[in-house]
């Protein structure tokens, strides 16, 4: 998969950056090309080899009806988590960096059931916050809208199950 300079692109558990450059640098009699990433929310740039894109996850970013479907899922799809927080967290950390933003959904919904259970860990409320920021702004780019708004397609999304998410982590 080859990006240009410009495109948008899902680097998982970190969400979406812009490929500011394409660069080559050489070690020793090899030479390698990257791409440089930057990430809007926090100014980080980070590089990605060609040869390890994949392996990574980057990805574009998702089409409208893909998100149409995981909107689908938070409304209407079955939330399973278990019950030990250990296991629940390497199973929901395992997910976010696949990069695929129905399991980041999954990781989503059931964080926001669980909260609504019980209290969550410092660590759990830190996913569900980047859960949360991964579907905001992929929603935000794929649909031409604001952040705010992708909120509210989220929320409301959320809101046919019977859930809300915190307002504040």
């Amino acid at each position: 998969m080859n990006f240009q300079i410009g495109e948008k692109v899902v680097y998982p558990n970190q969400g979406i950056g812009t490929i500011e450059n394409i660069s080559t640098r050489s070690f020793g009699s090899a030479f390698e090309r990257f791409y440089l990433l930057r990430f809007g929310c926090n100014s980080m740039t980070v590089l990605v080899p060609f040869s390890n894109a994949a392996n990574i996850g980057l990805r574009r970013v998702t089409k409208d009806r893909e998100i149409a479907h995981v909107l689908s899922y938070l409304s209407n799809g079955n939330c399973i988590y278990n019950s030990d927080w250990k296991v629940r967290f390497k199973e929901n950390n395992e997910k976010m960096q696949s990069g695929d933003l129905l399991r980041a959904a999954e990781v989503f919904k059931a964080l926001v059931q669980l909260h609504i259970d019980k209290p969550l860990s410092f660590r759990e409320k830190k996913m569900l916050d980047r859960a949360r920021h991964m579907l905001v702004s992929e929603i935000s780019i794929s649909r031409s809208i604001p952040e705010i708004s992708a909120m509210g397609v989220l929320q409301r999304a959320l809101g046919k199950a019977g859930l809300t998410p915190p307002a504040n982590l």
